[in-house]
């Protein structure tokens, strides 16, 4: 497996701990999008694309998140006990949408999208600088569509 592009949008400047926006390719064949780039107490990582964990209203069975203290649709009050720690103590309120299996996976995409975060950031420096477009596909896969 390679990762033959990577796509960076720097976070505006108001944000401290979000940093960029990301986009992988992989193989020239699979996109992964909504990756982050976030500053955390210890450094700076690539967080993966999650989506909050929901469940439904016993009342009129409308979706909200599992955090929600009233139902988004009829406003009923939520039990709080719906939440369930994981084995560390901690509440899960996100679940990955993808992520690596491995270790060496991880490691290879946070170096190779670390280091081309950090090349973007010296662009933006730079006069003149223009911010990548992530949702673009590149030209060479315009025509296959």
């Amino acid at each position: 497996m390679e990762i033959t592009e990577v796509r960076i949008r720097l976070a505006d400047q108001s944000s401290d701990k979000l940093k960029a926006f990301c986009s992988i390719t992989i193989d020239n064949a699979f996109v992964i999008r909504d990756l982050k780039i976030i500053e955390g107490t210890k450094g700076i990582f690539v967080a993966m694309p999650s989506r909050k964990i929901t469940d439904h209203c016993p009342k009129c069975r409308g979706k909200n998140p599992v955090a929600a203290k009233f139902c988004s649709e009829c406003g009923c009050k939520l039990e709080m006990r719906r939440l369930t720690p994981t084995p560390d103590g901690r509440i899960k309120l996100y679940a990955d949408i993808a992520h690596p299996v491995t270790t060496q996976c991880r490691d290879m995409i946070q170096e190779k999208v670390l280091r081309n975060y950090q090349e973007e950031v010296k662009h933006s420096k730079q006069p003149g600088y223009k911010p990548q477009e992530i949702e673009d596909l590149p030209s060479e896969h315009q025509n296959s569509l």
